[in-house]
């Protein structure tokens, strides 16, 4: 196997998907923020000082995943068809766990999608509770599914 994004003389280039199938695709992505039970408290009753946490690290990962093209130098643009993100508070982390799924037709996949919008909604839920607690970590960021394509199905 060889690396798709460097040429023969191993310069960085984009990948030329144009003789792809369009097919259906989909990537499933995951990830957590730890945090102490007391700064998982403010999430659970809904107290923290920014807002509601878990809505605005939602709509932050989808914002995320349509703009995965401008952050990641050598992604294609795709016209995303549905992205889904579930921000579950769990007490035995603590911490919130972070899933996205994110669906395209198109020539090529949507792993990168995925793994921005749990990265974007991970930092934005840092980012509302960073004024109780600086030490929370952001963790275990990967792909769990990805099915469509050449290269077929892959779970975790």
């Amino acid at each position: 196997m060889s690396l798709s994004h460097f040429d023969k003389d191993g310069q960085a280039h984009m990948v030329d998907v144009s003789e792809k199938a369009v097919t259906d695709r989909i990537a499933v992505a995951e990830g957590a923020v730890r945090m102490r039970p007391e700064t998982l408290d403010y999430v659970l009753k809904g107290t923290a000082k920014k807002g509601d946490v878990l809505g605005i690290a939602r709509i932050a990962g989808i914002m995320a995943a349509k703009k995965t093209a401008d952050l990641i130098p050598l992604c294609h643009p795709l016209p995303i068809t549905k992205v889904t993100l579930d921000l579950t508070p769990d007490t035995d982390l603590p911490g919130v766990r972070i899933s996205a799924t994110v669906k395209t037709s198109g020539q090529t996949g949507v792993e990168m999608e995925a793994l921005t919008a749990v990265s974007v909604a991970g930092l934005t839920v840092y980012d509302m509770l960073k004024a109780v607690e600086k030490s929370m970590v952001i963790e275990v960021i990967r792909v769990t599914l990805k099915d469509g394509g050449k290269s077929g199905r892959y779970e975790a």
